[in-house]
């Protein structure tokens, strides 16, 4: 019976052999290319091509029939994908397992494009005792045959000895009677004949070892390729004349060659040896994939940091070209368009310069001439049977009523993208649909004229230069608009100086992402910061000592800790650590500081470093804690606890205070007394010429002369937390446990004299901000217009149906000599999931009478139209926001009772912690800066 799709396309295209279409490689830029582009109207960014050369397929899953097994091989021929595993049903996409299945033994076929199966091709393929298995397939070069290999004693009920072939496109079954005495893994379909590989010893009864040849007919021919362990993968070279062999062996024709040879497709004879050594002895060749000039394995190692990535060779001498040594056990690769697709359980890439030990990735796309990684990152996760996610690609370039490419993964995986999918998932080569994720931002001002807008890159699976426009004080034309490029672990904090700021001024910014094919996040949360009108003197004596890194934590909320130093060394935050929290180490406008739980949160630097080898840390800390933690230090891994290292401050139980080195053993030296007083505290340790010392609120308390550098590790800055195994006096536990603020790092040994300058900075006169708590609030419910929510621990803001907020402040007089330079409601979100809100948020006066206790929707006051200031957007739950109110009624005021109101005309509610609320940080807080006129 002819097979026939759902929907009849046009007549059937030219076979394409997997991996064989290539293309011009792009490389990936990974550098940041800075600019301004004017005349942009609009917040969308123009239409430009599609995804990021030169990834070639979206990385947007597309509706596939699933599995109830693994998938072990694929093959494609006229847009039809033919799927061979262990699995006895097929399945529509999102059917849960054991609903809406219909019978496919080991093998269906499926339509490229849509994901459905085909008619007419319903092959089962059992054994008498055993688990039967389809592990590999094949078409022909004309396209005209399907050959099928693995484990199996009948086909359709009739026998077979582990391998059959079949017409396309009848799928009938055509004369084959070779028959194996093992497993067939592979096979590579010339024109003249086929080529065998797997655990068989012998082929129709005659003496072959792993690897063998039939001729069209299934004859046995004379050509050997004799291996002493199983055969994995085989490939032909594009001119015919050789076969590139992969597997575990060890001797290919009694020669040395480990795990790969290239031997004659005429004869088998070796043509190219690769002894033990080229690849480790605990590593295997798992799949063979050839272009236009060159050829890639996929590997898998056996032991710690044996190779388990990709390697590619030249066509013309096949010498190696780039090695790929992330671990993660690569099971198959396909070059495409300049770029070599694989899969794998990835999950460290440190020894090639990006991510540490973590999250495993299953999937990569990275440039065939020179192994960079591109920003291709669907995932899937691990899975069934060995639990190590997909094993198998497939390409299909020629589908007759679909101009589409499609990549087609198989394995024994059960999500992908999080999603439920088992065993087959599918991508294309368009549309890319997919926005970038909204970037997280921040806004500071250290220096008069000067505010610094910074954000986090967004993240695209499938593209990794994108365009981030900024836009200021709600307008739509953008003030600034640059291209960057990021990968997962590589997303480098990008700043806007505005310099176009006068003193007291407050701005507004909000930043999107854009990919290549036009794709445009969500604008970012409003960020609103008043320019400096003076210098801040803390940040002016870090940063005059050029810090590597200098995180102050004001920002309210996410996952971001912007980099205040220059150098765009931001940070991440894990863990979940309270933001926004006050009083802070040092004060300042919208200063505040971080929690840590003692548990499991911490923050960590967004670039490695290396080459540290005198440094001085320096931390502000406050806690009552009796059982320890680090404050900072380095470590090799970000999102795992490290086994590496080095260089850190950390607490005794007792409070005491140590910080160390690790230089061929430890080096530590302690301080004197404890400082787990609940007071905040200044900490800085140096290494250098001068040796080790710490110094605690300016001053020296510790010191040894025995250790003049530090080593040099090549790791990430982690702040609150990680391992201290094997540190003396560990305490008892890893994680700090108290609040931390101004952390900064140097790549210098900083003097004692610069240490005492910093501490003394941090009480110089300058501005000073006085927190004022509401006296009284609370808040009005339409929808109950008699009900009181006097005593509530939050406030409620809406237009409709209406809630509105109303607060009360005993307003302090202005100190002798000083005028008020800035006023700002600050509120913080209720943890709620439901809590923020997209819409704006007026504050208005109250002209009317009110009570906390008394007032309800029926009795509530008169409030005055002059609007005071705008919260934006607070969607944020858990989330600090501030907003400026106006400055000359707030300096009238000064002295007596004021009341004010948050409003709203939109429909989205937003609550708020009330002055009710038991962590006083949580409550609104009205925050008076007072200065110098």
């Amino acid at each position: 019976m002819r097979i026939r799709r759902q929907a009849e396309g046009t007549p059937r295209g030219r076979h394409r052999r997997r991996g064989l279409r290539a293309g011009v490689a792009v490389g990936a830029v990974l550098a940041l290319a800075a600019g301004v582009v004017a005349g942009t109207n609009v917040l969308n960014g123009p239409t430009a091509e599609a995804l990021t050369p030169p990834v070639g397929m979206t990385a947007e899953e597309l509706p596939t029939w699933q599995t109830n097994g693994i998938v072990y091989a694929m093959a494609e021929s006229d847009g039809v994908v033919y799927v061979g595993g262990t699995f006895s049903t097929i399945r529509p996409p999102g059917a849960a397992s054991g609903t809406q299945e219909q019978p496919a033994v080991n093998f269906a076929a499926l339509d490229a494009a849509t994901g459905e199966p085909v008619e007419g091709c319903d092959l089962s393929f059992t054994i008498g005792s055993g688990i039967a298995q389809v592990r590999a397939l094949d078409v022909s070069p004309d396209g005209n045959t399907l050959y099928v290999g693995g484990s199996f004693g009948s086909v359709n009920g009739s026998g077979a000895s582990s391998l059959a072939a079949f017409d396309i496109p009848t799928c009938e079954r055509k004369s084959f009677p070779t028959s194996a005495n093992g497993i067939v893994r592979a096979i590579e379909a010339g024109a003249d004949r086929v080529y065998l590989g797997g655990d068989f010893t012998e082929l129709s009864g005659e003496a072959r070892s792993r690897f063998g040849a039939v001729n069209l007919s299934g004859d046995v021919l004379s050509w050997t390729a004799n291996a002493d362990d199983i055969g994995k993968a085989i490939a032909l070279t594009p001119d015919g004349k050789n076969v590139i062999l992969g597997g575990d062996f060890f001797r290919m024709n009694g020669a040395d060659s480990h795990a790969l040879a290239i031997v004659s497709a005429s004869t088998g004879a070796n043509v190219r040896t690769y002894p033990v050594g080229f690849f480790h002895t605990n590593s295997t060749v798992q799949a063979i994939a050839v272009d236009s000039t060159s050829f890639y394995t996929g590997n898998e190692g056996t032991g710690g940091g044996v190779f388990d990535g990709r390697t590619a060779f030249n066509l013309s001498d096949f010498n190696e070209r780039w090695r790929d040594t992330c671990l993660g056990a690569t099971q198959d690769v396909l070059p495409y368009n300049g770029a070599l697709y694989s899969v794998h359980h990835a999950h460290d890439c440190s020894s090639m310069g990006e991510f540490p030990n973590q999250s495993r990735y299953h999937m990569f796309a990275q440039d065939v001439t020179n192994q960079t990684k591109l920003s291709w990152f669907p995932n899937t996760n691990d899975g069934l049977g060995e639990a190590i996610g997909p094993r198998v690609m497939a390409l299909t370039t020629d589908h007759p009523s679909d101009d589409r490419d499609f990549l087609w993964i198989g394995g024994g995986f059960t999500t992908v993208n999080g999603e439920a999918q088992w065993g087959l998932t599918r991508f294309a080569s368009a549309p890319d649909t997919e926005t970038p994720s909204t970037p997280e931002t921040h806004a500071t001002s250290l220096v008069p004229g000067r505010i610094d807008f910074t954000w986090r890159p967004s993240l695209d699976l499938d593209d990794s230069k994108l365009t981030y426009r900024v836009y200021r004080d709600g307008g739509t034309t953008p003030v600034h608009t640059v291209d960057a490029s990021s990968l997962p672990w590589v997303r480098t904090q990008m700043t806007y100086t505005d310099t176009d700021v006068t003193a007291g001024e407050s701005h507004t910014y909000r930043v999107t992402a854009t990919d290549a094919a036009g794709n445009t996040s969500a604008l970012s949360t409003p960020v609103t910061i008043t320019a400096a009108s003076s210098g801040q003197p803390y940040a002016n004596a870090v940063r005059a000592d050029n810090p590597l890194l200098y995180w102050q934590f004001n920002e309210p909320a996410n996952t971001f800790a912007s980099d205040s130093s220059g150098n765009n060394s931001g940070g991440v935050h894990r863990g979940g650590p309270t933001r926004g929290v006050t009083p802070p180490a040092v004060p300042g406008l919208d200063a505040t500081g971080i929690a840590y739980d003692g548990e499991d949160a911490y923050t960590y630097s967004d670039r490695i470093y290396s080459g540290v080898t005198r440094l001085t840390l320096e931390t502000w800390f406050k806690t009552s804690t009796t059982s320890g933690g680090q404050l900072i230090g380095q470590g090799n891994r970000t999102l795992e606890e490290s086994t590496t290292r080095d260089n850190k401050i950390y607490m005794l139980n007792d409070g005491r205070l140590t910080f160390g080195l690790y230089n061929t053993t430890y080096r530590t030296i302690t301080s004197p007394r404890s400082y787990n007083d609940g007071q905040w505290h200044h900490v800085a340790a140096t290494v250098g010429a001068n040796g080790m010392r710490l110094y605690v609120d300016g001053q020296q308390v510790a010191s040894s002369i025995l250790t003049t550098s530090a080593r040099n590790a090549t790791s990430y800055w982690r702040v609150g937390g990680d391992s201290l195994l094997g540190w003396p006096n560990r305490p008892t536990s890893d994680f700090f446990a108290g609040q931390i603020d101004e952390v900064a790092v140097y790549g210098t040994q900083l003097s004692q004299s610069r240490i005492a300058a910093h501490y003394a900075a941090a009480t110089a006169p300058t501005d000073t901000v006085t927190t004022v708590e509401p006296t009284a609030d609370t808040y009005v419910n339409g929808a109950a217009a008699s009900a009181n929510y006097g005593n509530n621990t939050q406030l409620a803001v809406r237009g409709s149906s209406a809630y509105e907020s109303y607060l009360n402040f005993t307003l302090p007089s202005a100190p002798p000599g000083q005028v008020l330079k800035s006023a700002a409601l600050r509120v913080r979100v209720s943890s709620d999931s439901v809590a923020g809100s997209v819409d704006d948020f007026t504050v208005v006066p109250i002209d009317g009478a009110w009570t906390e206790t008394g007032t309800t929707y029926a009795t509530r006051p008169a409030l005055g139209s002059t609007v005071l200031g705008t919260l934006n957007a607070p969607d944020t739950p858990g989330g600090s926001h501030s907003v400026q109110l106006d400055l000359n009624t707030i300096r009238s005021a000064l002295g007596t009772q004021y009341d004010m109101a948050l409003t709203s005309t939109g429909t989205d509610s937003l609550w708020l912690w009330s002055g009710e609320y038991s962590t006083a940080s949580y409550r609104p807080q009205l925050l008076l800066t007072f200065g110098a006129p």
